[in-house]
């Protein structure tokens, strides 16, 4: 159990998923570089994000930037929204009446990623939730900006099981300070950190001086 002033931010989840290389320059290093891509990401939060946002919709109750934690995982961050669900099995809010079932719902630019790094960040999103609130999360939410509609997500124990792995291993790194190396990828070429990472100086045979001269040779 970690803790407070050693929590993790829960967004990295999503970035160590993607690329570990890249969640430890960002989360160990401190290091960051905005692209295209990242900028219309901020741009989409920025609209979704008010802290004294609460809405009701048909008997739901909308709530946006919520606050998260939790100990277990070791992870702290915010929930784009939270939206609360009459339920009767679900749990009491202050100043209102009735059981609600929280359902949070994460905002992203673009498509439907390959693998399963934004499910596992909604997911580790209903964890927190579930460990704050004493309540069961089955179900969150992933709406596609580009799409213009929600993707559900089933937390399965699968799943559960990806973020409580990620969350030990990212923490681990962390103590270590540890920036591991990464095999390049055809997704390295769009990442905002390609030009801090050098991913292709980094592959077997190279060296930064023959990444450097063979881009080089590329500008003569």
């Amino acid at each position: 159990m970690a803790e407070t002033d050693e929590l993790l931010a829960l967004s990295g989840l999503q970035h160590f998923l993607f690329c570990r290389r890249q969640w430890a320059l960002i989360a160990i290093e401190k290091q960051w570089e905005e692209n295209n891509l990242t900028i219309e990401g901020s741009l989409l939060h920025e609209r979704v994000d008010d802290p004294f946002f609460t809405e009701s919709r048909v008997g739901v109750i909308i709530s946006r930037s919520v606050p998260i934690r939790s100990n277990e995982l070791g992870l702290i961050g915010v929930c784009d929204m939270v939206e609360f669900v009459p339920s009767s099995g679900g749990v009491k809010l202050a100043g209102r009446e009735g059981l609600f079932q929280p359902v949070p719902v994460e905002y992203k630019r673009g498509i439907p990623k390959e693998g399963n790094c934004d499910e596992a960040q909604v997911c580790a999103q209903a964890m927190c939730l579930e460990e704050m609130l004493s309540t069961t999360i089955e179900t969150g939410y992933l709406y596609y900006a580009q799409q213009r509609r929600r993707t559900a997500v089933t937390f399965t124990e699968e799943l559960r099981q990806m973020v409580r792995q990620a969350a030990a291993e990212m923490r681990q790194y962390y103590l270590r300070e540890y920036t591991p190396r990464m095999k390049p990828k055809k997704a390295c070429k769009s990442c905002s950190m390609v030009d801090i990472c050098l991913p292709f100086a980094q592959d077997a045979g190279n060296s930064v001086n023959a990444y450097i001269s063979d881009h080089l040779q590329e500008g003569t």
